[in-house]
């Protein structure tokens, strides 16, 4: 069974395109530029599940038409929309050393001035120009690269020097 902790999410599947099974697939990470993958995983009534991809091409920045194995009509298409779309930590992990966003999604945020874990990050807001982590807990902090000392995948840590006092600010 794949968990959610093991894998990221990267987008979500719109509407199905043409006669022959293809979908659209809203890309939030372009992870799906980056790394090779056979499959996708869909989530399909609260259960991730495995899709291999026959074919894709992009559409444009941030939209792919798929195709995936064993859907080959509008009407199974079509019962994929609105999917959310995940891609296996596994696979980022041993591409390169700089991870997306989207997979730092379940990190603990590590304060370097005293080592200690400030939050879970359960989100990126990139609403704006200005990155921010949404903690679990609320908290919003800047996704500064000169705030982010290291990046450690094994351990799921982001070490940053948090500025003083941004912590206390309710």
């Amino acid at each position: 069974m794949i968990r959610k902790e093991d894998c990221y999410k990267i987008g979500r599947l719109g509407k199905a395109h043409g006669v022959k099974g293809e979908v659209t697939f809203q890309v939030t990470d372009d992870v799906f530029d980056r790394v090779d993958a056979d499959y996708l995983i869909l989530e399909v009534d609260g259960i991730l599940v495995p899709f291999f991809m026959e074919e894709y091409r992009f559409r444009s920045d941030s939209v792919v038409l798929v195709k995936f194995c064993d859907i080959d009509t509008q009407e199974r298409a079509s019962e994929l929309t609105n999917c959310d779309v995940w891609f296996p930590r596994s696979l980022t992990a041993e591409d390169d050393d700089t991870p997306s966003l989207a997979s730092l999604v379940g990190f603990d945020l590590v304060d370097a001035n005293n080592n200690t874990i400030v939050g879970i990050i359960a989100a990126i807001d990139d609403a704006t120009e200005n990155l921010l982590f949404e903690l679990e807990n609320g908290m919003l902090i800047p996704a500064n690269d000169d705030l982010i000392q290291d990046i450690n995948i094994q351990e799921k840590q982001i070490i940053m020097n948090i500025p003083e006092g941004l912590l206390n600010i309710v």
